[in-house]
Formats: structure tokens, C-alpha cells, sequence
């Protein structure tokens, strides 16, 4: 039929019309239906029903109202689809086994684990819960964008704003076109400790938040094999985890065993699950159950499994671990949008992106709180004006005939704007009254007040931060709640490296040319004092040991920098060599500059809130900070005290917040004093003087007193004892101290000094490496002002000295032809005792 002039038909390419209607429908699917805004979590249909329910008022504290009138609001003003599929979807939002943090609060039948339906929506009732809220607060101060709705009658918000992080913390999800998204739930408290941190910190790594956010928490508990499949999922977006029951194997009187489940993996059919069992049962492809039954009731769930009394009930839980859904996968898949484009998100990425939001909800916040202050106070200023000329204004009402010509008269004759002279012409006779004008000008001196306020927040972005920083905090200790699912090591294939890693203790030694190994502790036999050593590391003619320190292949190694910087490591991380290997260069596991090196070496096995790190620098200044200030440690490192010119950090020491401080130096001088004296300070901080020092002195050695403790100094030319800390008095911080040693040209001047109990094992090591381990307790017990006895003969023709000194464990096997085979005889060595006057200095 050939076209008429008025014909309405068009050719067009079929094949460009397809990919243009697909595309718009892909788009429409991916961004208004299955996947999640990155700054609330929430679909549409879950923010539309959300904000359906604040619109009706179905508040927390309001009474319960039909779901019905809940999924008409929803369909009839916001989301034109299927009135089961939102009545489905706020079910789902009301299941405490599917949302780790229900956003609707549910009364009736809203389905169970066991896979039942959820009862009519005209049977059940529905609010908004407590937490929900928290996802709605301030929305009516312009803190967020809207949009038409469907048909452009109503208006309904782009996001929410979201005052705790919902995408991580409750997951979702979802199947769009060509792309899917599945994130899992997680703990409130960890997921908001996890955007503190960014927020003091935005240069952390994945790696550093794991160790706040550990991984998934599943509202139905259970457990989670390994940590690999998390930390896959967590840097790239994408992994897989396995989940598995919480199980039990329990023993009756009568000999026989029982498996209890009392969790099962998230979105697990508990009546699947056994049924599967049963079916498996059955068809006799798992052999040795005798029973099984369901005794789940409100106090929570237990599937009971009785095993036949000559079957292993561990191999029949292997089975079914591997045939039923006791054990599940699931795959990880951190996708969401982000400025209305779907991206695959990192840990860190959905964490900064809620960050972003927030900026912005407070700022628009505070904006919107300024101009309602600003025309509050504009009013106010009018009224003041009006009570100061009374007389004045009510000659000039009275006289004109109409409000209009009051309005402009006012206007005219007292400068002031038409809502001003309104608002004078609104005005009450009460208000004249002195009470009222009184309250007028509180007012007044409050808003001008609440202005400048508002304004420094604005100009701020620190203030804006510290705002988020405490309303999260509110939001945590108002909702947090303990972890329910634990990670805990898988088979083979879930275990990490560190669950690979056997737990043993370890020496660590770093050169001062920077070279570093670990090797196990076992390597050093101890020997007698006065005793040659053996050859502890093989080192260059200008290098030796400078830090030798023993501790656990799982522990966390802080290392701390002459600039004052700090550097973490694993210590099954530092690579293991033999005895005389010389170890790899530190530069190449730490980020440290060319012109810093390691001083200092803590090893720490948990960093709790209640413990210290106590610094004291090469001038004497001593600082104490928390040690959970250094849980999150960057790969560059982080700044552990500032440090004044011309000095450097001596020694850092674990304390618990009540403990004496001793620090000697170089000239044989000590001071004891409590922990208490230096305040807690934060991370950054420069700190204060510790002990005054005299010309020419530094500091060498600074330790914690434990009780019965002993004071072990050891000189440069191998000479040491032990003096009893009781001959050292209490002292403030900051003197001078008391003598400790003779210093003599024999002995040489103080190269360590350190804290012991006659308990433990100590290891001396030369700048020629030579190392030599012996028991304190056999080292002579002396007075202060004394010069000590040798402790390892050195090799003088060499200009060898003693340069670290470091105490390990005691060493219960010994060999006896060692120990006393006469390497040199040590018992006709002299003990060199010089007596002094013990004057205090």
C-alpha cells in the first residue's frame, strides 16, 4: 500500500530498532529494578516501600497497619508493577533469617526458615523498624534529591540518606541483564568501625580493613571456611566463600552418638535440607542414621541426627557435608551503582562511597538547618527593631487605614523587608510583655550563636567528618550486636596461608646494614658465661646484628624507624635462612626509605584497647600511647611520634598502663619512674622529657619493671651484672637519675640495659656477629656503682664490641658435654667487682 501524505508509518533498520529496545530495556532493569544504589543499598521497590511507609506515618513508635494498605501506597503512587512482587519483596524485608538487620517490623505470618509463604497481605500488618529509620533520618532536610514518579503526580527520593552504611550491612541481591549482584550481609559495629577508619585514615588498604571487617555475617549464623575466598571477594569485587552448619556430635548414656545442628547456612531451606537428608537415607547413599527429626522451636533451631552406634559420626558428617546443603558456596559478587552506572566494587571502594554520600547529606543538612536559622533570625531582627521604637510602630499601625499601608509604612520608616514588617503587623500583644521580649532576644543571641556554628561546619570538611564520626558512633551503640557467624579454617582448599603456617616460636635478626632472617629458636644452645659463642649470622666486615628479638610465626612484628615511623609484618612473612645466612635486605619486605632504619622491634599478638607502647628517644623524650592506635598500619607505613631535630627513636615497650619506667644512657645513669607520669598521647604526638641527660650522654636502653624485676646492663667491652631494682628509688620524670655502673676504660661505656628476673636466657651478639646465649641467673649479682663481670671475651685486635643484647625464653633441654665442656674455663674468670661510693648523682 503506497503511503499517503498524512501517513503516520516510518521505516526503520529491525535490526537497530532491536539493540536500541533492548538496550533501553537492560538500562531500565540495571537501574531501576535489580541493583542497588552504593549509598543506601536499597533497590527502588525497597525505597519506594520505605518511603510509602513514612509517608502513611507507620513510624517504629506508630501502631501496626495493614500490609495491604503498605502495597497499595507502593503500587498506586510509586511502583507501577505486581502487587505480590512488593508485597514478596517487604516480606523478605521483615524476615530476621534473610535481612541481618530487618527493615520492616512484621505482625502475622511472615513466612518461616522452612520455606513457608508469608500469609496474605490482608492479614498481616506492618511499621518501619527501629534501624529503618536510621535510613530515613533527615530526609526532610533537603539532605537528598527527588524525582517524578511514574506518571509525574508525585515525588519520590533518589536515595535515601542512609545514616548507616545498608549496602554492606544487610547485602542484597539481584539479577539484571548480563549482570548479577550478590552481596552478603555483615555486622553493624564492624562495618561502621571499617568507615571510621577510612575517615582518619583514607589511606588504608583492603588488607588493613580486613582486620576490622573480618568478613560476612549471615543472620542465620553458621560458620565460614578460611579467610582466601573473603579477601578475593574484598579486593576485586568478586570470590566465592564456603559456608557450613554449626554442628555438634554429641555422646548418650546408652554409648550411641548424635549430631545436632543448631545453624544452618544462610538462605538454606531447613526443610529441604532434611529432606534431602532423609531422601539420601533412602536411597541408602549415606548409611548409619537411625533418626532424624526436627526440635526447632522459638528458642531457636536443632536438627537431630541419631547415628547407628557401630558408624563413625564424623565420617557421616563429612558425607553430608558433601551431599546436602550443610555445607553451601557462596559466590561474592560486590556490584552496585555508583552516579547510576553499574561497578564492581572493592571493600574499600563501597566503604568511600558511602563516606562521599554522607559528606553530602550533612552538608546539605547544615545548609538547609543555616538558611532556616538565617530567616528565623531575619524575622527576629525585625522584631527587636519593633520593640525598641513601640511607640513609634503602634502610632503607625493605628493612624493607617489599611495593613498594606502598615506594611509599607514600616517598611519605609524602619528599613526593614515586607516579612519583617509582616511578621510586626502578626505580632501578639503578649509579646510586648518583658518576659517575651525577653525571650526574643535569647532567641536571638541563640540563633546568631547556631549561625556562626553552621557556617564553621560548612568552611570545615574536618567538622563535617567529626559530625559523621559521632553519628555513626550513636548509630553503633544503639544497634550493634554481636557477631554471629566465625571464620574459622576449612579443608584444604578454604585454609590460607597463615592457617598453613604451623605456630612456633622464632628468632628475628636485623643487621645494621638492614639485613633481616627469622630462624627457630632451638638454633641457640645456651652455654656458660665467659664462653667464646658461636658464629650467629655471617655478616660483611662493616656489618653486624643490631636487633634480636624472639616471638611467634602468627604474631604481628611492629617495626619502628629512627624517623619515627612505623611498619608492620607477619612474622612467618620475614623469610627463614640457615644460621650463618645473612638474610635478605629490609628494604625489600618493609617500604622503608633509603636514610631510615629499623630501632626498634615489638612483636604483638592481639592489639587491645587497655595496653601501651611506651617510646623513649636517643634525647630522652619519653611518650605513651594506646596500642590499638596501631592496629591499621599502611604498607608505607605510618607516622608513630614526631620527632624534635637531631633526635631519633631508642626503644618502644609494651605496657599496660600501670607499670615503673626505667631508661638508662651511656654514662651509667638511671632513672625509675611510674608509667603514669607521661600521659596518653596520640599517635602523632612529639611527647615529653623522660630523663634529663648531662653533656655528651644518650640514651641506650629503656624498659618496664615487672615485680621482683632486676637491672642487667651489659658494657661495650663485654662486661655486665645484675643489680636489684630495689636500690633504685621511685623517682619523677625528668630527672637525672642515680648511678647504675662504674664506666671505665676496662669496661667501656653502657651499650644495653635491660629488665630481667633470673628466669630467662640472654643473648649477647658482637658488631663481629659472634653470638653467645647464656642464663641470666648466672650472671653475678652486684651493687650499683660497680663495673660488672666479663660476660664474652671479644676480640680487641679487631675494635670488636658488644652491640645488641637481647633476652629470650629460657631453654629447658640442655646438653650436658656442651654446657660444660671447657671452651675457655669460665669459672677462674675474675669477677672484676670495683667498689664505689653509692652518692646519688
Amino acid at each position: 500500500m503506497a503511503d499517503t501524505p498524512n501517513s503516520q508509518v516510518k521505516e526503520i533498520n529491525i535490526s537497530q530498532e532491536m539493540r536500541s529496545s533492548f538496550l533501553d530495556y537492560a538500562m531500565s532493569v540495571i537501574v531501576s529494578r535489580a541493583l542497588p544504589d552504593v549509598r543506601d543499598g536499597l533497590k527502588p521497590v525497597h525505597r519506594r516501600i520505605l518511603y510509602a511507609m513514612h509517608d502513611l506515618g507507620m513510624h517504629s513508635d506508630k501502631p501496626f497497619k495493614k500490609s495491604a494498605r503498605i502495597v497499595g501506597e507502593v503500587i498506586g503512587k510509586y511502583h507501577p508493577h505486581g502487587d505480590s512482587a512488593v508485597y514478596d519483596t517487604m516480606v523478605r524485608m521483615a524476615q530476621d533469617f534473610n535481612y541481618r538487620y530487618m527493615l520492616v517490623e512484621g505482625h502475622g505470618n511472615f513466612g518461616s526458615v522452612d520455606g513457608d509463604a508469608a500469609a496474605a497481605m490482608r492479614y498481616t500488618e506492618a511499621r518501619m523498624s527501629k534501624i529503618s529509620m536510621e535510613l530515613l533520618r533527615d530526609i526532610n532536610k533537603d539532605t537528598i534529591d527527588y524525582q517524578d514518579n511514574y506518571d509525574g503526580a508525585e515525588k519520590e527520593p533518589v536515595v535515601m540518606p542512609a545514616r548507616f552504611p545498608n549496602l554492606l550491612v544487610n547485602g542484597t541481591s539481584g539479577i539484571a541483564v548480563g549482570m548479577a549482584t550478590n552481596i552478603p550481609p555483615h555486622q553493624l559495629g564492624e562495618v561502621i568501625d571499617g568507615v571510621l577508619a577510612i575517615s582518619q585514615e583514607p589511606d588504608l588498604t583492603v588488607q588493613e580493613l580486613m582486620e576490622i571487617i573480618p568478613g560476612p555475617d549471615f543472620p542465620t549464623a553458621g560458620l565460614i571456611l578460611g579467610r582466601s575466598g573473603i579477601r578475593k571477594a574484598y579486593e576485586t569485587g568478586r570470590g566465592s566463600i564456603t559456608l557450613r552448619a554449626q554442628v555438634e556430635i554429641e555422646q548418650k548414656s546408652n554409648g550411641k552418638e548424635v549430631i545436632i545442628v543448631n545453624e544452618i547456612p544462610y538462605q538454606v531451606n531447613k526443610a529441604k535440607l532434611i529432606e534431602k537428608i532423609a531422601e539420601l537415607v533412602r536411597d541408602k547413599k549415606i548409611d548409619g542414621i537411625t533418626d532424624l527429626r526436627d526440635e526447632s522451636d522459638r528458642n531457636g533451631m536443632r536438627i537431630v541426627i541419631e547415628v547407628r552406634k557401630d558408624a563413625n559420626a564424623n565420617v557421616l558428617l563429612n558425607n553430608l557435608y558433601k551431599q546436602t546443603a550443610l555445607q553451601t558456596s557462596f559466590g561474592i559478587n560486590l556490584l552496585a551503582l555508583v552516579d547510576g552506572q553499574p561497578k564492581v566494587l572493592n571493600l574499600k571502594q563501597c566503604l568511600q562511597h558511602y563516606l562521599d554520600h554522607q559528606k553530602v547529606v550533612i552538608r546539605r543538612r547544615t545548609e538547609f538547618e543555616l538558611k532556616k536559622a538565617e530567616a528565623r533570625a531575619h524575622i527576629l531582627e525585625g522584631l527587636r527593631i519593633a520593640l525598641d521604637h513601640l511607640d513609634e510602630v503602634i502610632n503607625l499601625i493605628r493612624s493607617s487605614q489599611t495593613t498594606d499601608i502598615a506594611r509599607e509604612g514600616l517598611m519605609t520608616k524602619f528599613n526593614l523587608s515586607e516579612k519583617q514588617a509582616q511578621a510586626i503587623l502578626d505580632m501578639r500583644l503578649q509579646r510586648l510583655t518583658g518576659l517575651e521580649r525577653e525571650k526574643i532576644e535569647d532567641e536571638y543571641s541563640g540563633l546568631v550563636a547556631l549561625i556562626a556554628e553552621l557556617k564553621a561546619i560548612l568552611a570545615d570538611e574536618e567538622k563535617v567528618l567529626e559530625i559523621i564520626r559521632e553519628e555513626l558512633t550513636e548509630v553503633k551503640e544503639r544497634f550493634n550486636d554481636k557477631r554471629r557467624t566465625e571464620i574459622v579454617s576449612g579443608g584444604i582448599e578454604q585454609i590460607e596461608d597463615e592457617d598453613l603456617i604451623p605456630r612456633e616460636n622464632i628468632v628475628l635478626t636485623l643487621t645494621h646494614k638492614g639485613y633481616i632472617k627469622r630462624l627457630p629458636v632451638s638454633t641457640y644452645r645456651a652455654q656458660k658465661r665467659g664462653g667464646r659463642g658461636i658464629q650467629g649470622m655471617g655478616t660483611n666486615e662493616d656489618d653486624f646484628v643490631e636487633h634480636l628479638i624472639t616471638t611467634s610465626t602468627h604474631d604481628t612484628i611492629l617495626f619502628f624507624t629512627n624517623k619515627g615511623k612505623v611498619y608492620r609484618a607477619k612474622g612467618y612473612e620475614i623469610p627463614e635462612f640457615s644460621r650463618t645466612a645473612k638474610g635478605i635486605p629490609i628494604i625489600n619486605l618493609l617500604g622503608v626509605d633509603k636514610d631510615e632504619w629499623v630501632n626498634a622491634i615489638i612483636p604483638v599478638e592481639e592489639f587491645a584497647d587497655d595496653w601501651f607502647l611506651f617510646f623513649t628517644t636517643k634525647q630522652g623524650i619519653s611518650k605513651r600511647s594506646p596500642l590499638s592506635s596501631f592496629a591499621n598500619i599502611r604498607n608505607n607505613g605510618l607516622i608513630a611520634l614526631n620527632l624534635r631535630e637531631d633526635d631519633e627513636l631508642i626503644s618502644v615497650r609494651l605496657t599496660d598502663g600501670s607499670k615503673e619506667i626505667i631508661i638508662g644512657t651511656s654514662h651509667g645513669m638511671l632513672i625509675r619512674f611510674p608509667e603514669e607520669d607521661v600521659r596518653s598521647m596520640g599517635r602523632t604526638a612529639t611527647g615529653v622529657k623522660g630523663i634529663s641527660l648531662s653533656a655528651g650522654d644518650e640514651v641506650v636502653g629503656m624498659e618496664v619493671l615487672e615485680d621482683n624485676s632486676q637491672i642487667l646492663i651489659v658494657t661495650k667491652n663485654g662486661y655486665g651484672k645484675r643489680t636489684p631494682a630495689g636500690e633504685y628509688r621511685v623517682q619523677g620524670r625528668g630527672g637525672k637519675g642515680i648511678k647504675t655502673c662504674n664506666i671505665t676504660d676496662k669496661n667501656g661505656s653502657l651499650v644495653s640495659m635491660k629488665a630481667v628476673t633470673g628466669e630467662e636466657d640472654v643473648m649477647l651478639i658482637t658488631t663481629g656477629g659472634v653470638l653467645i646465649r647464656m642464663a641470666v641467673n648466672d650472671i653475678s649479682t652486684m651493687g650499683r656503682n660497680t663495673q660488672g663481670v666479663r660476660l664474652i671475651r671479644i676480640n680487641e685486635d679487631a675494635d670488636e664490641a658488644v652491640s645488641t643484647v637481647a633476652k629470650v625464653e629460657k631453654e629447658e633441654e640442655k646438653d650436658e658435654e656442651e654446657l660444660t665442656k671447657p671452651l675457655e674455663d669460665a669459672d677462674s674468670l675474675p669477677e672484676e667487682e670495683v667498689n664505689g661510693d653509692n652518692s646519688e648523682e
